[in-house]
């Protein structure tokens, strides 16, 4: 990894209205003990981490006047303080509070993501910066264009993107932009949880109930199916996608082949599959089948990882579920969101009931709250 990779302090808005700023605290940040229990990032060759392109990025990441009412940011959406989420929202709101139909995922970690976006549409963090600017329902802007105006005429960004990229106001381009933000993003890591304390090291950090809870989600939870745990790391995730009972469950079955096809002709102009994936709900609980259109994944999503999982409710990728417990009583009925629902046709293999009591679902939460980061901590309840 880059001697430059180090991680993020998290900001504090300390009235509201105000704008929350990440403020770096370097000398906190050294690569050993901060990433204990992730593995290796895989930084791309031709987008390495400075520590220049890293602020750059976190300028850019702050800045409002990348929307077409110059009241929305990439922060709007993933606060410092919020654990870069806009909990307590089920889905994002952009321009003039308009909403989609997509929780925020967490830009924690995103880094170690295979894939970006619930679905997976976008292959890295420079192509998933794209496309937030110009998706109706999020930053409103026709194209690129007003972005690269100010950032070739900002004195400040044209010296930065100066010093970056070696290149004068003109050659800046989107790309260098997208670049920035994802080098930005590629430091926002969060690990040395109490858990990899525990599991990695050894230390006497976890309570009986806790280490009970580990050993529902190795065991009869099956967690660890889809949110797996290695012998030197913990990413908690498969990087697949699944359906897992959420949000397709609620298309009604005879709509569900109008409403793939229509995804499917939308799928080659990329910003009306973004307008679809964040305007129309149906449409939207396809899932991973509009972009591979394979059948087998008709209302799958990705596999989310469970770091600092206690700070990002609600869950799924509609923010559906407003807390653990729901989770957990979600998968316990077998993916059926109530007793009496219909479990929907496309549901995963391995989704069933867990038959857990309420002292091994209250075990296994408090668990999860074990992974949380050492520099998140002071955030969890």
């Amino acid at each position: 990894m880059n001697r430059y990779l180090f991680g993020i302090c998290i900001a504090t808005v300390l009235i509201a209205g105000v704008k929350p700023e990440a403020k770096f605290n370097l000398s906190e940040f050294l690569v050993n003990d901060a990433q204990l229990g992730l593995p290796a990032m895989k930084v791309p060759g031709d987008n390495p981490i400075t520590k220049e392109k890293v602020l750059l990025g976190e300028k850019l990441f702050l800045d409002e006047r990348f929307s077409s009412t110059g009241k929305v940011s990439c922060a709007t959406c993933h606060l410092p303080e919020k654990a870069f989420t806009d909990s307590p929202l089920k889905v994002s709101e952009g321009i003039d509070k308009l909403t989609g139909t997509r929780n925020a995922p967490t830009v924690i970690n995103a880094a170690f993501n295979k894939m970006q976006f619930w679905d997976g549409r976008s292959p890295d963090l420079e192509d998933q910066a794209l496309h937030p600017f110009v998706n109706p329902v999020e930053m409103g802007l026709e194209n690129h264009d007003p972005i690269l105006k100010i950032v070739r005429t900002d004195p400040e960004y044209v010296k930065q993107f100066k010093n970056v990229f070696k290149i004068d106001p003109q050659q800046i381009a989107i790309k260098h932009v997208v670049m920035s933000i994802a080098a930005f993003e590629r430091v926002i890591i969060s690990s040395n949880s109490r858990f990899d304390r525990w599991y990695f090291r050894g230390e006497n950090v976890l309570s009986e109930k806790e280490k009970q809870g580990f050993d529902i989600f190795i065991n009869k939870g099956r967690c660890v199916s889809c949110h797996i745990v290695e012998y030197t790391t913990a990413l908690f995730t498969d990087g697949k996608f699944h359906n897992v009972g959420v949000g397709i469950n609620t298309v009604p079955e005879d709509e569900i082949a109008r409403l793939s096809a229509e995804f499917l002709e939308a799928k080659y102009n990329r910003t009306d599959v973004d307008l679809k994936v964040l305007g129309d709900p149906q449409a939207s609980e396809l899932g991973r089948f509009a972009v591979t259109r394979n059948v087998s994944e008709m209302g799958a999503f990705k596999t989310p990882m469970l770091r600092d999982i206690a700070l990002t409710a609600p869950y799924m990728h509609d923010g559906s579920l407003k807390t653990l417990e729901d989770v957990i009583d979600h998968y316990n009925r077998g993916g059926a969101s109530s007793d009496s629902e219909k479990i929907n046709p496309y549901l995963s293999g391995g989704i069933r009931p867990l038959d857990l009591t309420d002292d091994e679902k209250a075990a296994l939460v408090a668990f999860m709250k074990t992974l949380t980061g050492k520099k998140f901590e002071k955030f969890q309840q």
